[in-house]
């Protein structure tokens, strides 16, 4: 009998990625997304690609009363937790909003997991949880900072919740997966990054302007202490991603208390390398120019992912040249996005 995972946020971009590698890895996946940063249609492109259905359900992690009835129903072992705002600038203007979502939602999500006796978690982190760390590569063991905004924030406050619900009670087994910058596509071309409105993430907007949807990109600052002068990031392919996700899954069952672990390649890139090394996988010019630098921007971040692959036997294979054809298949073939 296959172990029945909820995912939620599956119809996102991360999510996605990672329901079709459990539906390919054998698991029966229940998906619960609002659909209020995505589209179910990715998930009808998950079923093309593998040949096997997720089932999804139209719902809130917030809904208490959904929940209770999910977990009454399915037979679920585990949950993958992605549902969750995550733009920076928005959660500067909107912070509520992302403490609802984010923090309380993940508070409603656990109180039904206890309920229904169900124990294993992996939780979407994120690098920023670390701040402005003083130096790199960023280990696991570094202390966590204080993120420059209430997106990164609310993200770290949902990881000091679940260490104290697994100091609390011993049964609880949780993961936190510290992502880098994910990028990418499928290799199909078939489901990707489809950004609502004006992407926030620079390689989506790349792509935008390489396809035409947007007229430039706009660099952030020239004058950092790096290669050439633009902010340098460790990105990683949503297909190593997801590769993650199932490793650290099977990892933690049948243990208990909490685990961290960075997801990135340990290799960090430029603004300006990453627009060279799309420019030559979609033989398309991206024009740019250089602007002033954002507030609470740092200027390298990557990961040391030692760790990943000592506990998890996980590391990211696939590199820049992949993530940039893989980016332009799928942006090149879905110019809309989904709505096409």
């Amino acid at each position: 009998m296959s172990e029945t995972i909820l995912v939620t946020g599956g119809a996102g971009y991360i999510g996605s990625h990672t329901t079709l590698a459990l539906l390919e890895a054998g698991y029966e996946v229940v998906v619960l997304d609002n659909l209020c940063n995505s589209s179910p249609e990715s998930l009808q492109r998950v079923a093309r690609i593998c040949g096997k259905q997720a089932e999804f359900i139209q719902g809130d992690i917030r809904d208490r009363v959904l929940l209770d009835e999910l977990f009454a129903s399915k037979n679920i072992s585990a949950v993958l937790h992605f549902a969750g705002l995550k733009a920076v600038g928005e959660s500067v203007a909107k912070p509520l909003s992302y403490y609802e979502n984010n923090v309380a939602g993940s508070v409603t999500l656990c109180q039904a997991m206890a309920h229904a006796g169900v124990y294993r978690l992996v939780f979407s982190s994120s690098a920023t949880v670390y701040g402005e760390p003083t130096q790199m590569p960023i280990r696991e063991d570094f202390p966590t900072g204080i993120p420059t905004n209430p997106y990164g924030r609310s993200k770290l406050m949902v990881e000091e919740l679940l260490q104290d619900l697994a100091r609390s009670e011993p049964r609880w087994s949780i993961a936190l997966l510290r992502y880098f910058n994910p990028v990418g596509a499928h290799t199909s071309g078939l489901i990707g990054e489809d950004p609502n409105g004006i992407p926030n993430n620079l390689l989506p907007y790349i792509s935008q302007v390489a396809i035409g949807k947007l007229k430039q990109l706009s660099v952030f600052g020239n004058d950092y202490a790096t290669v050439d002068g633009t902010g340098v990031r460790d990105y990683i392919h949503v297909q190593d991603l997801a590769d993650g996700h199932l490793k650290a899954l099977q990892t933690i069952a049948g243990d208990s208390g909490v685990k961290i672990w960075n997801l990135g390649t340990g290799q960090g890139y430029s603004v300006l390398q990453m627009v060279q090394a799309f420019e030559k996988a979609s033989g398309q010019p991206v024009p740019y120019q250089l602007v002033p630098r954002r507030p609470g921007d740092i200027a390298e971040c990557w990961a040391d992912p030692a760790k990943a692959a000592a506990e998890l036997g996980w590391k990211a294979t696939r590199g820049l040249e992949e993530m940039m054809s893989d980016t332009w298949r799928w942006q090149s073939a879905n110019p809309q996005g989904y709505a096409h």
